[in-house]
C-alpha cells in the first residue's frame, strides 16, 4: 500500500541523493515514485527536426522506490512515518510522531 500522493514533499532517506528534498510528480503502480530533481540520469537524445527537438545529453528524473523516501513533516523539519485513521467517516493520513493530519 502506497502512502504517498502526487504533490507530497518528501525527503530521500537512502541512495545517492540521501538527505535531499523534493516534490512527488508521479506515483507509479510498481511501488515507485518520481521526485522533482531527485535521481537524475543522463540520456542521450537524437535530434528530431520534425518536432524541432534538439539533440544532446538531457538530464531525466528516474523513479525511486517509495521505501527510500519519507514524507516531510514541516513541524519537526524531518521525514516522518505516515498512518491512517478515520475522522468523521473519512480516511485521513497523519504523522506518526505528532499525530497531526497531513492534509489538514
Amino acid at each position: 500500500m502506497n502512502r504517498l500522493k502526487k504533490g507530497d514533499e518528501v525527503v530521500v532517506i537512502a541512495g545517492k541523493d540521501k538527505g535531499k528534498r523534493g516534490t512527488v510528480s508521479r506515483v507509479l503502480k510498481n511501488g515507485r515514485v518520481v521526485v522533482d530533481g531527485i535521481n537524475l540520469a543522463k540520456k542521450h537524445v537524437k535530434p528530431n527536426p520534425m518536432t524541432g527537438e534538439q539533440g544532446g545529453i538531457v538530464s531525466k528524473e528516474m523513479p525511486i522506490h517509495a521505501s527510500n523516501v519519507m514524507l516531510f513533516n514541516p513541524e519537526t523539519g524531518k521525514g516522518d512515518r505516515i498512518g491512517y485513521r478515520f475522522e468523521d467517516g473519512k480516511k485521513v493520513r497523519y504523522f506518526k510522531s505528532t499525530g497531526k493530519a497531513v492534509d489538514a
